[in-house]
């Protein structure tokens, strides 16, 4: 089940808001989690069990571990807990890659390929284990104490907002919350006025423009146009930022809704002026993820150069091979990684001596060469596509495309870089934060409903809605 979907949008969501709000308080939880278990199971319901049952057997490990005064068995309860949430990642997320990669080794050598049944990648398995680690970690670290009801800890970790695909919520972010939320009326509104936001960046953006980007990379890559590539990267650029920070917004939203508060996981990421800001902005609950279980743990920056850098590289590669079992997505985080080690090497000092606006041009086009990279899972397909954008082939520019992509696609780039301007970003904190009138809630009200319509329009009118993120 998505979001963007009439299954969600017309029977799910209302029926769930209908039982939350008729509950008392106390049994609100339960709700969550039953209709948490029917939105999963809806999609995946050959893993529900499994999910469930590492989801339990995490709980009584992170419980004994917290309980136990030996050191050693208190390692040992943080491992085994860890293990069995990265152990069904590595098997249902990287057990075909590996056999893939054996196989073409093995091969060079004449053996027999190691046969295999393809697994299935259950949706959104990623993001759940990593809510998982950071509750296990956080405990074994005294951060928070262990959560004393399993079916608190099954919300904490299935809740359906974020369950799919994030933001990645720390359980010491939301710990009060899931004992006891208060219910505001005007949060109620920018909850659901979040919502719609993103759902309107889903539906009316991203899934507009994603159509025609499909269309266009499965083409003959060699012999695009240079014109035709930028455009091509460039609409790519658009549509993920906006199909994933509209899902971003809607979980927000709902969680606003419910009474929680999730974290930001987007921050107007193409205004940023160098790669390091670039993943300050970007899917930022992944990037503190990284930086608090992984790099610091590694060292981060308090030692030397030397080992920074190769601290830094370790991170981008293995947050490249989060994305996806595939190569392309391990050359496109050592990209990043690249260009991280360079900033720190100087480049950064230049992009100071050139100023804001260059700065923002460069970065945002690194950016759109390492989507390409992104997009595109056969190397040697990624890389042709990279050389017909530097090939500066003009001569035969043209895009059979109609006027609502282009009008879609120009639409995108000024809402993503409006809040380089005061008046853009005072417009944004307005529309996502502010507290309003009587006149002016019941205008966001009438706004907000007009747009839910005018999506559900959209949304019958095309049946393409596919979530990118869903994938990882």
């Amino acid at each position: 089940m998505v979001f963007s979907s009439n299954v969600f949008l017309l029977y799910f969501l209302p029926l769930f808001l209908i039982c939350y709000f008729i509950c008392p308080k106390k049994f609100r939880n339960y709700v969550i989690l039953l209709f948490s278990i029917v939105f999963y199971a809806y999609g995946a319901p050959d893993f529900i069990l499994y999910l469930l049952g590492s989801t339990i057997a995490n709980f009584y490990l992170v419980k004994a571990m917290r309980k136990t005064e030996k050191p050693s068995l208190k390692k040992l309860y943080c491992a085994l807990a860890i293990i069995i949430s990265l152990g069904l990642l590595v098997y249902y997320k990287y057990a075909n890659f590996l056999i893939d990669n054996v196989n073409a080794l093995i091969g060079l050598f004449g053996a027999n390929a190691i046969r295999m049944a393809k697994v299935l990648l259950p949706i959104g398995i990623s993001f759940f284990t990593f809510q998982s680690i950071t509750y296990v970690i956080d405990t074994y670290r005294g951060n928070n104490e262990p959560m004393e009801k399993l079916t608190d800890y099954i919300v904490y970790i299935m809740m359906f907002p974020q369950l799919i695909a994030g933001p990645i919520v720390r359980y010491c972010d939301i710990e009060s919350e899931i004992r006891h939320r208060d219910y505001k009326s005007s949060e109620f509104l920018q909850g659901f006025n979040r919502f719609i936001i993103g759902l309107s960046k889903k539906i009316l953006i991203a899934d507009v423009i994603g159509f025609q980007v499909d269309k266009l990379l499965a083409g003959d890559l060699a012999i695009m146009d240079s014109g035709t590539a930028w455009i091509t990267i460039a609409a790519y650029t658009m549509q993920l930022y906006f199909d994933f920070a509209g899902y971003s917004d809607m979980a927000i939203g709902l969680g606003k809704i419910m009474g929680f508060h999730f974290p930001e996981n987007f921050d107007n990421p193409y205004n940023s002026q160098s790669i390091t800001e670039f993943w300050r902005r970007w899917h930022m609950t992944l990037g503190a993820f990284m930086r608090n279980y992984l790099y610091i743990p590694l060292g981060g920056n308090r030692c030397s150069k030397r080992r920074m850098y190769f601290n830094l590289w370790v991170v981008f590669l293995l947050s490249g091979l989060w994305h996806g079992a595939s190569w392309n997505f391990v050359i496109w985080g050592a990209y990043h990684g690249f260009w991280l080690v360079l900033e720190r090497m100087g480049l950064k000092k230049f992009y100071e001596r050139i100023g804001k606006a260059p700065s923002v041009i460069i970065t945002f086009i690194i950016a759109m060469v390492g989507w390409a990279i992104f997009r595109i899972e056969d190397l040697g397909q990624a890389f042709t596509f990279i050389g017909r954008l530097f090939a500066f082939d003009f001569s035969t520019f043209s895009i059979s495309a109609d006027s609502q992509f282009y009008t879609t696609l120009i639409v995108a780039l000024v809402f993503s870089f409006l809040t380089l301007f005061p008046f853009g970003k005072k417009l944004q904190d307005a529309v996502y934060y502010k507290e309003h009138t009587l006149t002016g809630t019941v205008v966001l009200w009438v706004i907000a409903i007009f747009m839910l319509v005018f999506c559900l329009g959209a949304l019958n009118a095309t049946g393409f809605s596919p979530f990118i993120y869903f994938r990882f």
